[in-house]
């Protein structure tokens, strides 16, 4: 058990500390594999390079989060985010149903969204147009620079030939 995660359940107040007690146990007994650790100031467990469920508390009470929830196909568990996230709050812990719960982390330790290829491809993308992005760059400096000498020439014009020109 990690220390930071004890440290985290420690400054949450009683009823919630026991929520995210029991939710570790929980945890640490489906996912031997799993590591734990703090990330984004949250308790989160990782099978190799991706985080596959966490906790943390907010005004609803302590949220339970898997990262690839919403391919569980499970009516309880709500989707969350943008991503495969889905979440299911806890008022209290004699609430937690843990054969649930149990179910739960079983398909979050095999059914894991690959958010370390998915985060590796986005910044590749990121890459490669940022690449291309300064020769973009050079080709609207040059239209602005072009459109700008005929602002200015049309200005310097006088008065009178424009309107000649305009007849």
């Amino acid at each position: 058990m990690s220390d930071a995660i004890s440290t985290y359940n420690a400054t949450l107040d009683p009823q919630r500390a026991a929520i995210c007690d029991r939710l570790r146990t929980l945890i640490d007994a489906a996912l031997p594999q799993a590591t734990s650790k703090i990330w984004h100031a949250i308790p989160v467990w990782w099978v190799g390079e991706n985080v596959v469920v966490g906790y943390t508390e907010r005004k609803t009470g302590v949220v339970l989060m898997f990262w690839n929830g919403q391919r569980f196909d499970e009516p309880e568990l709500e989707a969350s985010g943008s991503f495969h996230m889905a979440q299911i709050a806890y008022e209290d812990a004699a609430k937690i149903d843990e054969q649930k719960v149990s179910r739960w982390l079983a398909k979050a330790g095999t059914n894991i969204w690959d958010f370390a290829s998915e985060r590796r491809a986005f910044a590749a993308r990121r890459k490669a147009k940022a690449v291309k992005a300064p020769k973009a760059r050079a080709k609207t400096k040059a239209k602005a620079k072009t459109k700008a000498k005929t602002k200015a020439k049309a200005v310097k014009r006088p008065k009178a030939k424009r309107r000649a020109k305009a007849k």
